[in-house]
């Protein structure tokens, strides 16, 4: 069997291409152009390099389709495990989150326009348009601090549909409910406790590795399609 006949190859490649795609926006352009507290610099930042921060929207957009694309296909994997789980992790995790990321483009859409100061907003001065600008940044990045909630949400499902497959490890189920519960935590820390946000964030961090062992094991080792077809086992009263 190909790699491309694979079904657990393709979902492993599509995860990778989401955890490519998605930290662009998410971690790289505010690391290269947002000053956070001060509005006047990371609007010059955008107006020099728009182009990059461009690109950080056409990442949502994308992450937000890949999202789509794994959720399907992991639903194509897990379905013969439990159909019920299996809809509920596409729901959680594609037709929960790729809506927000569509909409979350509107804010840096925004942004950019206050950036580059059309006629109809001559009646705000630059300064005035900078600190809009930051309000729509923060704004997108609340978003991603409630969607955050999504993205732990919708492992919890995927962590028990893996548990109780033939065709994948049962350590694996275990991390990624660890993953789930920590990015469930990080999102409402984010948004009830700010101020304890970064210093959770770094307690919690070895825990969202395991989306990643997930998707390496998905990607290196694949799942043969017969193991798709092996009936669960029912329990004996």
């Amino acid at each position: 069997m190909t790699s491309f006949r694979n079904p657990g190859r393709v979902a492993g490649f599509l995860y990778l291409l989401l955890a490519i795609v998605g930290p662009v926006r998410l971690m790289y352009i505010p690391s290269k152009l947002i000053v956070s507290g001060n509005a006047t610099a990371t609007a010059n930042n955008i107006s020099v390099h728009e182009l990059l921060f461009r690109l950080g929207i056409v990442s949502d957009l994308l992450t937000a389709l890949l999202g789509l694309a794994v959720g399907l296909t992991l639903y194509q994997l897990f379905k013969g495990v439990n159909k019920n789980l299996a809809a509920l992790m596409v729901i959680l995790g594609a037709l929960m989150v790729t809506p927000i990321y569509f909409l979350n483009t509107v804010n840096d859409a925004a942004a950019l326009i206050l950036v580059h100061g059309a006629d109809f907003l001559s009646a705000f001065d630059q300064p005035q348009r900078n600190a809009l600008a930051m309000l729509f940044l923060r704004l997108h990045y609340s978003c991603n601090l409630a969607n955050e909630i999504f993205w732990g949400l919708w492992l919890i499902p995927l962590a028990i549909l893996t548990y109780r497959s033939r065709f994948l490890p049962r350590f694996l189920g275990v991390w990624l409910v660890v993953n789930g519960l920590a990015y469930v935590i990080a999102s409402f820390t984010g948004l009830l406790l700010p101020r304890y946000e970064d210093t959770v964030t770094n307690i919690i961090f070895p825990a969202l590795t395991g989306e990643v062992a997930f998707m390496l094991w998905l990607l290196i080792k694949g799942v043969k399609a017969e193991a798709l077809t092996i009936p669960l086992a029912v329990p004996t009263a």
